[in-house]
């Protein structure tokens, strides 16, 4: 029986969100971003020529119709992207509340958020003094720091040396719905980090913020790295989500990256991680020439939203997206007959916007393994939905296939 990949470019939007003017950066509203447009256009004007040069070159996405996705979804010229599309293509709206990891995969995998998130406030201090007095507590240590919005390399800088001296924990939130704990692996310990988290994800789930996160790092003030040991503590899908249904039918299912945090290893048969978004390759390389017939894989690359989003790095989220498209092209030459393979995102992350967080937009659905075939604007759920009628699983929640 034939197999299906779901493989996620974390924050690889396409801009035109019909809601964006309700989400924000600062003060400036995401109605405009475009994070695949905006970076073709930046290379094709030469400001992305950093370790790189000229227009964005990805002949095997475009192949299969991410230029005409990204045309589709925001009407950007994409420069560069002229191929006819030779696969599935178009472009998937979200009606979760949100732009962020939990409520973007889920919704791929038929579950919509059905709740507000609980977003914690832009001032000094952004956390209730119950809340940090509990961290203390479950840390065992007299105090916290930070407590503020931030970006995680700048508050672990400014508290690197304080933390090292007294052990407190370094806590932090973004835009998102999120709680996170930076701490030292060594001096403050990655196992007592990671149970601190763990300790914490009860109360912060009952709040509804959709992640606790644990930040390690290694090395002192001026010279420290975060290591590969991130995890994080994600309220669970409210409902059966793709993966259970896969699961639950029978059928393998392993989880590439991210995966198994974000869905709480519900319905993850195996879980693939390490090595960043290089090793993440080779799992999905494997994974095409050796998983099971009709078994289901899902994939979270996350590095262009960590590394090059984030920081508002063009040319390095350029970099990384040929880098992919290459990996792309040999992940498509190890499948078979009657495989299908969907390559989209959960949120955009448009790093010619204002601010650092993520951007309201449409995604790309670009697959290969069922010929050309346009499928014009559809739902994340549709994506999820049309996975399941290819692994033959009944049809369940709000989807529609578009096979």
């Amino acid at each position: 029986m034939a197999r299906a990949f779901l493989i996620v470019m974390d924050s690889v939007g396409a801009g035109g969100a019909p809601d964006a003017d309700r989400f924000f950066n600062g003060q400036r509203p995401d109605t405009g971003a475009n994070t695949l447009g905006h970076i073709a256009e930046a290379c094709a004007a030469g400001r992305a020529d950093v370790g790189r040069s000229g227009p964005l070159k990805m002949p095997v996405l475009d192949g299969l119709g991410l230029g005409a996705a990204v045309r589709l979804a925001s009407g950007a010229p994409m420069p560069g992207f002229e191929a006819t599309p030779a696969g599935l293509w178009g472009a998937a709206s979200e009606v979760s509340k949100g732009k962020d990891t939990p409520s973007g995969h889920w919704e791929l995998a038929g579950v919509p958020v059905p709740w507000d998130w609980h977003y914690f406030p832009d001032t000094d201090p952004a956390f209730p003094d119950w809340l940090m007095a509990e961290v203390a507590a479950k840390a065992g240590t007299a105090g916290t720091l930070g407590n503020v919005h931030a970006s995680g390399v700048p508050i672990i800088e400014a508290h690197c040396a304080e933390h090292l001296r007294t052990g407190w924990p370094i806590c932090y939130t973004s835009a998102d719905s999120v709680f996170q704990i930076a701490a030292h692996e060594e001096a403050f310990g990655l196992d007592r980090l990671l149970k601190l988290c763990q300790d914490m994800a009860p109360t912060l789930h009952a709040m509804k913020v959709g992640r606790v996160i644990a930040r390690p790092f290694v090395g002192g003030p001026g010279n420290f790295k975060r290591t590969g040991n991130r995890h994080d503590y994600a309220i669970a899908p409210p409902a059966p989500t793709l993966l259970d249904r896969a699961a639950g039918a029978g059928r393998k299912t392993y989880g590439i990256g991210k995966i198994g945090d974000i869905f709480s290893m519900r319905g993850v048969g195996q879980l693939r991680k390490g090595g960043g978004d290089i090793g993440l390759s080779e799992h999905l390389q494997a994974l095409a020439a050796g998983a099971e017939p009709s078994s289901f894989t899902f994939a979270n690359f996350v590095e262009f939203d960590t590394l090059f989003g984030h920081p508002r790095d063009v040319a390095g989220y350029a970099r990384a997206l040929e880098w992919f498209d290459g990996v792309a092209g040999a992940f498509l030459r190890r499948l078979g007959p009657g495989d299908l393979a969907i390559f989209t995102a959960d949120h955009g992350n448009d790093p010619t916007w204002t601010g650092t967080d993520h951007t309201r937009e449409r995604v790309p659905v670009v697959g290969w393994g069922v010929g050309p075939r346009a499928i014009g604007l559809v739902g994340y759920t549709d994506v999820g939905a049309s996975i399941a009628a290819h692994l033959g699983l009944p049809p369940e929640g709000p989807g529609r296939s578009f096979l």
